[in-house]
């Protein structure tokens, strides 16, 4: 929770006492059904919770936006932006329903409010949103052909578009994506864990 505090100084008391009962919450569902590896329990802050967190130093999701993080799984990066963007309506898609089920329940014993979950294949997904986010669910390429029809351009959502957790050489699978813009979690964040993390930005476009 310290490393929360120290990439996010300016959190309210709420905003703190959600994100420090986050792990013991997450954990204890994580033992009924697996969300997150077991190795990386201990490093739930850093490998999921800033992970996540990441993305709100690229973009500062404007109130009354709509987000859908994709093949969320246990709620990741959705649940900590959910926390960090209170007047931001998010919405976890996963297509394994215990996974969706589980996430939902740690939400609610967090008191979450502004998320909400949805099982569905994201290619069946029908509804528009202003800004798609995920964490490394498949190859660049594959996510935005399944995930280009989410994104609903509108008036005052600055820079819409795909925010792609992903760590790795990505110059191949950018190849076909031009305008897509890599930026090293490193910038942000001094842990050893984020040396190879990167946020993939591919702007909107018709």
């Amino acid at each position: 929770m310290e490393l929360v505090l120290q990439y996010f100084p300016d959190l309210s008391d709420k905003q703190i006492e959600v994100f420090s009962e986050m792990k013991s919450v997450f954990l204890d569902w994580n033992a009924k059904i697996n969300l997150i590896s077991r190795k990386d329990e201990d490093a739930f802050y850093t490998h999921h919770v800033l992970h996540s967190l990441a993305i709100a130093k690229l973009i500062q999701f404007p109130p009354d936006a709509r987000v859908i993080d994709i093949g969320s799984g246990g709620g990741l990066p959705a649940m900590p932006l959910a926390v960090l963007f209170p007047d931001v309506t998010f919405t976890a898609l996963d297509s394994i329903g215990k996974k969706t089920r589980a996430a939902e329940e740690i939400a609610n014993e967090l008191g979450i409010e502004n998320l909400r979950f949805v099982n569905a294949r994201a290619e069946k997904h029908r509804e528009a949103y202003h800004y798609v986010i995920a964490r490394a669910v498949a190859a660049f390429p594959k996510f935005f052909a399944q995930t280009r029809h989410l994104l609903k351009k509108a008036p005052g959502m600055p820079n819409q578009g795909i925010y792609y957790l992903k760590g790795g050489d990505l110059s191949a699978e950018l190849s076909a994506f031009p305008n897509a813009v890599q930026y090293r979690i490193s910038e942000w964040f001094d842990q050893d864990f984020f040396d190879t993390k990167k946020i993939v930005f591919f702007p909107y476009a018709k």
